[in-house]
């Protein structure tokens, strides 16, 4: 159980990383919803599955979604 503890402590890390490098809003987005979901994966490696739960639809569910409609309203107003 270790080494899969490990290897989603580094999947996150590394997604974290892809989200503040990355510079344009709607791909931000999109990474930052693959980070909510590797980080639903670290919440259930730690065996706190209802956490993971939570993390998965709002992390890369409803945030990404909300964000992404502001974006393309902003655009429409524009």
């Amino acid at each position: 159980m270790i080494a899969v503890q490990w290897t989603a402590l580094a999947l996150t890390a590394l997604a974290g990383t892809v989200v503040v490098l990355i510079r344009e809003p709607r791909r931000q987005t999109v990474a930052s919803g693959v980070f909510g979901l590797v980080l639903g994966l670290l919440f259930f490696a730690f065996q706190a599955p209802d956490v993971a739960l939570s993390e998965i639809v709002v992390g890369s569910v409803a945030l990404p979604a909300m964000v992404l409609l502001a974006l393309a309203k902003i655009e429409r107003s524009e």
